[in-house]
């Protein structure tokens, strides 16, 4: 039995496609099949039911899965233990962003990191809030900076900033002049969404459960377009499509006489999410985690609440 073997189990099992599993462990799928079925043979029990489109995890075979993670947890803690007698700023550290958060917090972000700690330079990686925690549960990041809410098991959370969401429109559109918008009004409208797996896509559809249903129903494609991200989107609102719904972080500060958009609040109080960042409880680098944190506290962010309160919510 090898570590290598227990990290492709636990990515068939997230994936539950061996082909999409070899992908994402960088291995050719005959290679990660001989790898399972070797281990399979070893333990004498069958870890996976093949079958169909979908791979799924046998009774027995979830056990071993859940002890895989631990297993690789443990062995990331090994390695984060061999560095507790240097300095914990010294070296990079492996930080993951969501994609709705990256592209408005990273800028700054990562020149303040290179002003305050040149040491420890940033290795990112932008992925769903979902892929984050397994790759954090998995050893394979550091921290990563996420939405609430998520499954927090194993992992220490603290507080970054709130950020309140607003809505976008066409600038010749009927509400372009208003001063608030309710959330209710908007189940009369045609919405542009992300597509599934974004976790902005789940907060945007609690504030209109309404939308939830259009796109599972057969009248759905007529009343929400899903787009793969926030500037796509961005420029479909701004072509006449429909309106959306927007972090504040992403609109500009001050709007230009000739934007094709308008950017309404909502009328209070209005919807938005915390933004915290995550780690796993065994990681040591405290330090490093909190030189991350004062960063993100100090980049001005639109529309952002910072919180600067040290309380940490642990798991």
């Amino acid at each position: 039995m090898t570590l290598t073997e227990l990290k492709y189990i636990v990515a068939v099992a997230r994936e539950k496609h061996f082909g999409h599993a070899a992908e994402a462990c960088f291995v050719a799928q005959p290679t990660l099949s001989v790898a399972i079925k070797k281990l399979e043979d070893e333990l004498g029990v069958s870890i996976f039911e093949r079958g169909g489109s979908e791979v799924s995890v046998t009774p027995i075979g979830a056990q071993i899965v859940a002890q895989a993670e631990r297993v690789l947890e443990q062995t990331a803690a090994i390695k984060e233990i061999a560095k507790q007698n240097k300095d914990p700023l010294a070296g990079p550290l492996r930080l993951g962003v969501i994609y709705t958060v990256a592209p408005y917090l990273l800028p700054p972000l990562v020149k303040t990191m290179i002003e305050r700690v040149p040491q420890m330079p940033l290795v990112l990686q932008e992925n769903f809030t979902a892929r984050l925690i397994e790759l954090l549960r998995q050893g394979e990041l550091d921290a990563a900076i996420m939405a609430l809410p998520f499954p927090e098991q194993g992992l220490s959370v603290a507080p970054l900033y709130d950020e309140p969401f607003v809505v976008a429109l066409p600038k010749n559109h009927p509400w372009a002049s208003r001063k608030a918008i309710d959330a209710e009004e908007l189940k009369s409208e045609t919405m542009l969404l992300l597509g599934n797996g974004h976790c902005f896509r789940d907060q945007v559809l609690e504030v209109c459960p309404e939308m939830a249903r259009y796109s599972t129903s057969g009248d759905g494609i007529a009343r929400t377009f899903e787009g793969s991200s926030l500037e796509t989107i961005r420029h479909m609102v701004a072509s006449g499509i429909g309106i959306t719904v927007l972090p504040c972080a992403s609109v500009p500060e001050s709007e230009q006489p000739d934007s094709m958009l308008r950017y309404i609040p909502f009328t209070a109080p209005g919807p938005s999410r915390r933004v915290v960042i995550a780690w796993r409880k065994s990681f040591t680098r405290a330090a490093a985690i909190h030189a991350v944190r004062e960063a993100v506290l100090s980049c001005d962010l639109n529309g952002v609440t910072m919180l600067p309160d040290e309380t940490e919510a642990a798991a």
